[in-house]
């Protein structure tokens, strides 16, 4: 797991490579060219967190509604959804999930245009799909996912620019704002604040992330990583709907991480913590500011709000591998776990 975290500055390189950088334009511009009127994720774990976070790129960059399937409606209950005038976009690391691919292929018999987003480009799940994107992230040792999470999100935000331009191409100057993410995500990745804070959070029983907007998936991805490393129970909320009722339960024996970046979805958090820090929560922010009424900090450099998923999650992976070690579990090897996990 050290090793695959270690990767990730390279693999965003890799994806701005010319090879990759014109695989996913072409595969943007056939987007772009059918015009879709709405757009349907469909994913699972890790890589449903990175469809959310496409999700939110998709309704904020395209101004087109999205949805997020559920791939039960169709292979359990046999339902046929009219997807004619949809983008249908699988999220998967292996992309040998059956129900994702049934997912896709009932929908490209409805007239869906449909797209795969995966680790495994000769995968079921590629090939069933019309269009498919390589998210380029080598082969991943450990059974938690790290670096093929943070491909998957790199791999969407350069799609869906990419559609947003109209030709698949990014403008010059998001260009190069993105060629400098891979040095930002080593500068993330070599501040030890996430070891630190392991020995802090070492016999917790339970604990929060929150987040808003687009750092709202990486609070779901870091209470995932948590419970199948750590096996500590771990609940994710928007920062929102932390206030409308679980508010409740926080309390100084309940450490919370919220991730609150630049931006709106960071800006609504102050409140958030503010919140938190009136019951004496012990309340650790994600981000490259100070806020008040929080504990600590994990540091991380300042970047566009649509950017920031890519290295809020660096320090709060870390973050479950040495609390995974400081509680004596070996997050390499998760209990009952699989690095593919096939359901239907």
């Amino acid at each position: 797991m050290a090793a695959d975290i270690a990767e990730q500055p390279g693999g965003y390189a890799r994806l701005l490579e010319a090879e990759s950088a014109k695989a996913i334009a072409e595969a943007a511009a056939r987007v772009a060219e059918r015009r879709p009127r709405h757009v349907v994720f469909v994913g699972r774990g890790t890589s449903d967190h990175a469809a959310l976070y496409a999700a939110y790129l998709t309704e904020i960059r395209l101004g087109l509604p999205v949805g997020l399937a559920s791939p039960s409606a169709i292979t359990l209950y046999g339902a046929r959804p009219d997807l004619k005038d949809a983008l249908v976009v699988g999220v998967s690391q292996s992309g040998g999930s059956p129900d994702l691919t049934e997912v896709l292929k009932v929908a490209r018999e409805s007239g869906a245009l449909t797209l795969a987003v995966t680790n495994n480009p000769a995968s079921t799940l590629a090939r069933t799909a019309e269009l498919s994107v390589d998210v380029a992230a080598g082969h991943e040792r450990a059974v938690a996912a790290t670096k093929t999470y943070t491909a998957e999100l790199f791999a969407l935000l350069l799609l869906v620019e990419g559609i947003r331009n109209g030709d698949g191409t990014l403008p010059a100057e998001e260009r190069a704002a993105l060629e400098k993410l891979p040095q930002l995500a080593e500068d993330a990745l070599g501040d030890h604040g996430a070891d630190e804070l392991a020995q802090r959070y070492r016999f917790a029983s339970r604990l929060v992330t929150t987040g808003r907007g687009y750092a709202y998936p990486t609070a779901r991805e870091t209470a995932l990583k948590l419970m199948e490393t750590s096996y500590l129970p771990a609940l994710a909320f928007s920062g929102a709907d932390l206030l409308h009722g679980p508010l409740a339960m926080t309390d100084p024996d309940v450490p919370v991480l919220a991730v609150v970046g630049t931006g709106p979805g960071g800006t609504s958090m102050a409140d958030v913590v503010t919140r938190l820090g009136e019951r004496r929560a012990d309340v650790v922010t994600v981000g490259a500011t100070d806020i008040p009424g929080a504990a600590g900090r994990l540091a991380v450099p300042a970047v566009d709000e649509r950017y920031a998923p890519l290295l809020d999650i660096l320090p709060l992976q870390r973050l479950a591998l040495a609390l995974a070690l400081a509680r004596g579990e070996d997050p390499d090897a998760p209990r009952g776990l699989n690095k593919v996990t096939s359901t239907l």
